[in-house]
């Protein structure tokens, strides 16, 4: 059989049209028609083994697209040869993509062995969501576009505080099965109809209930966008200047809380000049100010943390980054040679715990998270969980500090800005967002960004924010409910496959 076949290239191009499904281009309905596509190809296909190179071909053709970035970081920044840039771009997608077509594959082997009905609407959508699923965890994780993050403001984004952006993946997965089924069959099909009707208006109707309460008086908040260009960020003279310049922004003025991107101070803690931190500690104690600081610390010679520090009146904080980035913060074993070949100053961070406290300020409790932690929301949701189970104050805002200046001017910024809308979603908690190029934001508890500073300008994002209480049910059963679900229906459907034989 032919490796590449019409199929094969229509699995592709409609994998890449996904990339406008997403953020800066919120045309989530291309997502829906492109995978109704998919599983029409899927359900045509003579064999598993057919289905799965249509899986491979529209996972590798997607995320390729949709991180196509990366070529920045690899080549503009890191000085990689473009060929190699090119194909280490390719080789992550393909790798990720074997999942997808892992899930096309087991879904038709099922189908071809039962002959299932409900392949197009149930069995299918099932599997590509465990594959977003094991996207999320496997190789520590990278969940960057996965489904559901394309339907923040679809009407399925009503879903996000009881079944997370995983389970939004699974009812537009669902939606684009109906799709496909009423495609092949040539008629309406009232299960389809239903299902395609009633869906979008629960999400809708679901957008009106209150799932968090206001906790105490809102905070004013500054958050700091420096715009320090990544070329020059550790070259001496530029350090100098960004201490001195993050001095003069924090300084400038006080609130409440104010924040600066992902390590502002490009030293470790240890090299700051003795008497920098001693100034910034007595502004925030004059002007009754909380401050909280990217900064890398070290705790010991040759150990080194990716940190926000947070400065009060008497007070001392630290909150450690946990969720490291492979080959960014911590090297993969076997990987040096790759890491050796760029430009960077990359190395091997330590790991602070999953569950750390909050920033108390004033009537709010301030939880941070840094650059793609918050693509992880089952980890902030057990944060938010451990700390209401161990009766210890609840968060009650979130902050993302970022440096994404690594992607340049792409769309790298608005996918982030769109990954911690939903976080706000699935939490019932605002967001704050301060980084260095973009996109410096404040997201409100309904998922909706109220402010924003222009992207690559420097500049002071001002605004006052309601922190909330209460736990979503998201946060209480995590990715519980759609994960355990489609797992439970695709293994009894496998093992029931088991007992049965046919010649694929």
């Amino acid at each position: 059989m032919r490796l590449i076949s019409f199929p094969f290239v229509l699995s592709l191009l409609a994998g890449a049209g996904t990339l406008f499904a997403f953020a800066p281009f919120g045309y989530w309905q291309i997502q829906i028609a492109s995978l109704a596509l998919l599983f029409i190809l899927a359900q045509r296909a003579k064999s598993s083994k057919a289905s799965f190179r249509l899986g491979w071909a529209f996972g590798t053709a997607s995320i390729a697209a949709g991180t196509h970035w990366l070529y920045v970081s690899l080549h503009d920044f890191g000085g990689m040869p473009s060929w190699m840039a090119s194909l280490a771009i390719f080789l992550l997608a393909a790798s990720l993509g074997l999942l997808y077509g892992f899930a096309l594959g087991l879904a038709k082997r099922i189908t071809i062995i039962l002959q299932w009905p409900m392949t197009l609407i149930l069995l299918m959508p099932m599997c590509w969501m465990l594959a977003d699923w094991t996207r999320g965890w496997i190789f520590t994780g990278f969940p960057w576009l996965v489904t559901g993050y394309a339907h923040n403001i679809s009407p399925l984004s009503g879903f996000a505080p009881l079944i997370g952006v995983f389970g939004i993946g699974l009812l537009a997965n669902v939606l684009a099965g109906c799709v496909a089924l009423i495609i092949m069959l040539r008629r309406p099909q009232w299960v389809a109809v239903a299902l395609l009707i009633v869906i979008p208006l629960g999400g809708n109707a679901l957008k009106d209930q209150q799932w968090a309460a206001p906790l105490g008086q809102p905070i004013s908040v500054r958050l700091l966008q420096g715009n320090v260009p990544q070329e020059m960020k550790f070259e001496p003279a530029q350090i100098e200047a960004s201490l001195a310049l993050y001095r003069e922004m924090i300084t400038a003025k006080p609130a409440d809380l104010i924040a600066t991107p992902e390590t502002a101070l490009p030293l470790l803690s240890t090299q700051l000049p003795p008497d920098y931190l001693d100034q910034l500690s007595a502004f925030a104690k004059e002007k009754d100010s909380r401050l909280l600081i990217g900064a890398p610390w070290s705790t010991a010679p040759g150990i080194y943390l990716n940190s926000v520090i947070g400065i009060g009146n008497g007070v001392s904080y630290r909150y450690d980054k946990h969720h490291l980035v492979p080959f960014g913060e911590f090297i993969p074993m076997g990987f040096r040679w790759f890491v050796d070949m760029m430009r960077m100053p990359l190395g091997d961070f330590g790991r602070g715990d999953l569950h750390q406290p909050a920033f108390h300020v004033k009537d709010q409790w301030v939880l941070p998270n840094i650059c793609y932690e918050d693509l992880f929301g089952e980890e902030i949701a057990a944060q938010l969980l451990a700390a209401s189970d161990r009766h210890a104050p609840v968060p009650s805002v979130l902050l993302n500090v970022s440096n994404i200046a690594w992607f340049g001017d792409t769309i790298a910024l608005p996918q982030h800005l769109q990954i911690s809308q939903m976080r706000s979603l699935e939490s019932g908690r605002p967001m704050l967002r301060s980084t260095n190029t973009g996109a410096t934001a404040v997201i409100n508890h309904r998922g909706e960004v109220v402010a924003q500073l222009p992207p690559f300008t420097q500049g002071s994002l001002e605004a006052s924010v309601q922190g909330t209480q209460g736990l979503t049910p998201y946060v209480r059963i995590g990715n519980s409910l759609p994960v355990g679900l489609a797992a439970l229906v695709v293994a009894l459907l496998w093992l029931r496959s088991r007992g049965r034989s046919v010649y694929d």
